[in-house]
């Protein structure tokens, strides 16, 4: 029987109302466009990530290569810089970059590294590498996941960082000079640039330039050295010309610290007279003790600070002595430093030591050096002449060399310094002469920095 014509119409009605599986249709139609969208949106993440990493490369890198600004030869600073980047030598050979970025080709832009002259920074330009100043420019391919669905394969991404040379801030600090004055410093040196110089005279001749570099606003400055001396009374001969040695003493004798005054390692207490102009270019004051003291006082015969020996070397105890010195007597909210200059060779005679320190003699010291780092205080290491084997002849279990006692005992690689004399080499820093060194270290205590990369 046929139906009716409103029952037709009411079927279809029903049947064009109901939407089962209209979401599914709509999910098909729309699945590629939220795909795609998904898809853009990890790209774009990827990119930004990865621009992230190539700005922090870039930065490490200028940072790096402008520490090194006429440091010793030309192309350091550069080379510096590309090493501490992450440019690949090639599209399938990595560079020695340590800033490595995964799976993305990096290249140094053409024309970079490249030296600046800056003339609004205050740095002067004088030097090896004649600038003061230090761009790295890198670029990358990104390569795109989703978008190359679309046909972008890839996005370019560049990244600038700006660098001063050191020398731009005037970072204040307490510093300790602790020097070695055993018997063997008053040898000849003929390696030293300053002529017939002794080893100590060579030390100190490399102290008064450092001491150069700083500015009596912001730096403190005090001397200790080892063997220490017999009493407080004897101090005085090494900033008042004298005409002989102050007297030293058994290092079991010698307390690290005293109650009443400084310890007997010390020469000078910690004082900032060593300038009476606040530049680092100004002449040191004459008349100050300290200057005395690293012989550059201008007195003829008057040498400064000698090598009276007489104990071996230990020289633990003085590291102690400096720390304490800076605790106590250093300023509040300052960074403590101290500078350590030594063949590294603790060997002092059983008869002059303790029994509880006669052994074991340069990990005393390495001790001592890691409770100062502890505390805070960088600990600057120079090795003068440093043995790489027979020596330390005190530390049997277990053995180890003066080269690497006094490389362990810095604060870190960077700290660590050394005339490579015999054959002790100093991984982060290549320079060998000893008075260069001295005025690295100098310029160094002011710290590079980023600029804007439109300082002119």
């Amino acid at each position: 029987m046929i139906q009716p014509i409103s029952k037709i119409i009411t079927h279809f009605t029903r049947l064009r109302r109901n939407r089962r599986g209209s979401v599914a249709v709509t999910i098909a139609i729309l699945m590629p466009v939220l795909i795609g969208m998904g898809g853009l949106a990890i790209d774009v993440g990827h990119v930004i990530l990865v621009k992230r990493e190539l700005q922090a490369s870039a930065d490490a890198a200028a940072l790096a290569g402008g520490r090194e600004l006429n440091c010793c030869q030309t192309s350091i600073a550069t080379s510096t810089a590309t090493t501490y980047s992450a440019a690949w030598q090639s599209s399938t050979v990595m560079g020695s970059n340590k800033n490595a970025i995964n799976n993305v080709y990096v290249q140094m832009a053409s024309g970079y590294p490249q030296l600046k002259c800056f003339s609004s920074i205050g740095i002067s330009c004088t030097g090896t590498d004649s600038a003061n100043g230090l761009v790295v420019r890198q670029t990358a391919t990104v390569p795109m996941w989703f978008a190359s669905i679309f046909g972008v394969k890839s996005i370019p991404v560049t990244a600038t960082a700006t660098a001063s040379g050191i020398g731009g801030i005037a970072q204040k600090l307490d510093i300790d000079f602790v020097v070695d004055t055993t018997a063997s410093m008053g040898g000849s040196d003929p390696a030293c640039s300053v002529t017939g110089a002794t080893r100590i005279g060579c030390a100190l001749a490399g102290m008064n330039i450092l001491i150069g570099e700083l500015q009596p606003s912001a730096d403190y400055i005090g001397i200790l050295a080892f063997p220490g001396l017999s009493s407080t009374t004897q101090q005085s001969k090494d900033w008042t010309c004298p005409t002989s040695n102050p007297t030293t003493t058994a290092y079991k004798n010698v307390p690290t610290t005293t109650t009443a005054g400084q310890p007997t390692y010390q020469i000078l207490a910690m004082a900032n007279d060593f300038k009476t102009t606040n530049t680092t270019t100004a002449p040191l004051n004459p008349n100050s003790k300290l200057v005395i003291a690293v012989g550059g006082s201008g007195i003829s015969n008057c040498k400064g600070v000698g090598a009276p020996g007489g104990y071996g070397t230990f020289y633990a105890d003085a590291i102690t002595a400096a720390q304490n010195d800076l605790t106590t007597n250093g300023r509040s909210g300052i960074q403590k430093v101290i500078v350590l200059l030594s063949d590294g060779d603790a060997n002092a005679s059983s008869t002059n030591m303790t029994t509880a320190k006669k052994n074991q003699q340069c990990h005393e010291a390495i001790t001592a050096a890691n409770t100062a780092t502890t505390a805070g205080i960088w600990v600057y290491t120079i090795a003068y002449g440093a043995p790489t084997s027979s020596s330390c002849s005190t530390d049997t279990s277990p053995t180890i060399s003066a080269c690497t006692t006094m490389k362990t005992m810095a604060s870190d690689l960077t700290k660590f310094y050394s005339d490579d004399a015999a054959g002790c080499v100093a991984p982060d820093n290549s320079l060998t002469d000893l008075i260069q060194i001295f005025k690295y270290l100098g310029a160094s205590f002011q710290t590079a920095r980023l600029l804007p990369d439109n300082t002119t």
